[in-house]
């Protein structure tokens, strides 16, 4: 269990919220999208106020009748009606508790929750989470409010929570019964042993839902350290080791990952869902903007 391997995780949470203030604040300066309430559509538009007509809108949104009535030609102001659930699949399982940099993967992701997390209760939409391995070990249905952060927070913290093999396929089973369908679901992996067999539940989750799989890779998953002759490898539990040369099987090992990576990354855009890569020696800021952008783009 990762309790004998790690009694806690060495995450700072209020940098995290800062920086994703930070990408917030840059969306807007762009004049992108008008921060995160462009990123994740709301269900539609719900009645405002009358305004004074202006020839730069459009004529067609005159409201006649109140013209009539008032003697002034005046407008329906709508503003976009927010119901919006943001649930994260959080692969706990044992491959992401390892890490060659400051930040184990998971470390990486749960700061990236954070951040996101608290975005989305300050702007009023709802947030839950599961924690998925060989089954969900820990799920929290979408809520608002300060308190909904607070044990959001505390289930990711939790330690107990993480072991074992990430089984796509029976995560898929309870997203597909446990959500409504206006959630934006977000996965967080390294997606190292995902399947081909996972194709058709990950089409069902992202033909239901907003779908957003956000791939969290340590360098040590992508290439060998130079420069190293001999090496012992083992997994997390230290039982099964083996020795290797990096400098034998580097081009091999780099050409295997690539792959791996590419074959994820066309599932997911084959589902229709958005894909982002994001390495734990490397801010997250910059891709999280590309795919806001991305998506508020797409919106317009």
């Amino acid at each position: 269990m990762a309790r004998k391997i790690k009694k806690f995780f060495k995450v700072d949470i209020t940098p995290a919220i800062r920086r994703l203030e930070t990408i917030s604040k840059n969306l807007v300066d762009t004049k992108i999208l008008g921060g995160y309430l462009s990123v994740f559509k709301g269900r539609g538009l719900e009645f405002a106020n009358y305004t004074s007509y202006t020839p730069e809108y459009d004529s067609r949104s005159i409201d006649w009748k109140a013209t009539t009535r008032t003697g002034d030609l005046l407008m329906r102001e709508y503003i976009e009606e927010r119901d919006i659930d943001i649930f994260f699949v959080v692969d706990s399982s044992t491959d992401m508790l390892f890490g060659s940099t400051d930040k184990l993967k998971i470390e990486y992701v749960i700061e990236l929750i954070a951040g996101l997390s608290h975005a989305a209760l300050e702007i009023g939409d709802k947030v839950g989470l599961a924690l998925a391995s060989n089954n969900v070990v820990k799920k929290l249905y979408p809520d608002k409010g300060r308190k909904q952060f607070y044990v959001i927070s505390k289930i990711l913290l939790d330690t107990n929570s993480y072991g074992g093999n990430f089984n796509f396929k029976e995560v898929s089973k309870f997203v597909l019964n446990y959500l409504r369908e206006s959630a934006v679901v977000i996965i967080l992996s390294d997606f190292a042993n995902f399947k081909q067999e996972y194709d058709i539940p990950l089409r069902l989750i992202s033909k239901k839902f907003d779908t957003i799989g956000i791939m969290i890779k340590d360098p040590r998953d992508r290439t060998l350290p130079k420069g190293s002759h001999q090496v012992i490898i083992s997994d997390i539990s230290g039982k099964n080791t083996m020795v290797i040369e990096p400098d034998l099987i580097r081009d091999t090992y780099e050409r295997e990952m690539k792959s791996q990576e590419r074959k994820v990354r066309d599932m997911f855009h084959r589902a229709g869902a958005d894909f982002i890569s994001i390495q734990t020696d490397k801010p997250y800021s910059q891709p999280i903007i590309t795919l806001f952008r991305a998506r508020a783009l797409r919106w317009k």
